[in-house]
């Protein structure tokens, strides 16, 4: 991965360079899914944030849990969730645009006050494409877009994940990426593709 691409990952449509990292420590809850699913995913969270070195936590003290991570069939079960439109604005019309648009997936981020991520929710509507995806690799996938905010098409044509054997494992490349960019000497946002330079210098430093 050179310079070019690690941009690439964390260039917005619109054109400008925007990274974000967490910046506290995570406390996820998972709803709507068997204990088994739920250790799965899990596994996958503890997995990347022993990769970042990023920490995990039981409580969130301002939010309580600070990734949320919903399993559902229906986007019309989103507005039932209580207190949920207190935290996703507009939920309602968010809703609306993606039945419409037919996804089955959404994420939304919210950012401290120094541009930090302090929360992700996850939403996971699981259509006929997405009960085809092994429970690990669903999870794993969903982890590592949510660890950092990449662009909104950094994964459109090529996925993090690669195959090694009979497993789905993170891509090595995607891996040091995560690695350099939660290294203490980084900052937890960039706003200039010089940034981009920074993460590659700290790939090579830690390879």
């Amino acid at each position: 991965m050179d310079a070019s691409e690690i941009q690439a990952l964390f260039t917005r449509d619109s054109g400008d360079y925007a990274f974000a990292r967490w910046g506290r420590p995570i406390a996820p809850v998972i709803f709507g899914v068997t204990e088994e699913t739920l250790s799965i995913v899990k596994g996958a969270l503890e997995a990347v944030m022993v990769l970042s070195g990023h920490k995990m936590a039981e409580t969130d003290p301002e939010l309580g849990s600070n990734l949320m991570v919903f399993f559902f069939s229906d986007w019309d079960e989103l507005p039932e969730v209580p207190g949920l439109d207190g935290l996703i604005h507009d939920l309602g019309p968010l809703v609306g645009r993606l039945k419409d648009a037919k996804a089955n997936q959404y994420r939304v981020f919210h950012f401290d006050e120094a541009g930090a991520i302090k929360a992700c929710f996850v939403f996971l509507r699981m259509d006929d494409q997405l009960n085809a995806v092994p429970a690990e690799t669903l999870a794993l996938s969903q982890i590592v877009q949510s660890v950092v905010m990449w662009a909104d098409g950094a994964f459109r044509d090529r996925s993090p994940l690669a195959v090694a054997g009979e497993k789905t494992v993170l891509r090595p490349d995607v891996a040091a990426l995560i690695r350099a960019a939660y290294d203490p000497v980084m900052p937890d946002v960039a706003n200039d593709v010089a940034h981009a330079l920074r993460l590659l210098a700290r790939m090579g430093q830690i390879q």
